[in-house]
């Protein structure tokens, strides 16, 4: 019974954490997938969580995570 309870409370949060990536992108319409995998990995989703909450595919989300470590590389950091 209390495996059951676990196992609910997870699907809970996984499905509270999936509507709040939704919200947090809602208003990224226009945005690139780059941009909208930047915010969403934030939040610590996995990389299918991602993809759906973007409407694609996992490849896209691991391109755009590399174009982001490519885009990192390049700036200087000023202290």
């Amino acid at each position: 019974m209390k495996e059951k309870k676990a196992k609910d409370k997870d699907n809970n949060d996984s499905i509270v954490r999936l509507m709040l990536a939704y919200l947090c992108i809602a208003k990224e319409a226009e945005a690139s997938i780059v941009r909208k995998v930047e915010i969403l990995d934030r939040f610590g989703l996995s990389v299918s969580e991602i993809a759906k909450v973007c409407g694609t595919n996992t490849q896209v989300v691991l391109n755009s995570r590399q174009i982001l470590k490519k885009k990192s590389h390049g700036k200087k950091k000023t202290k």
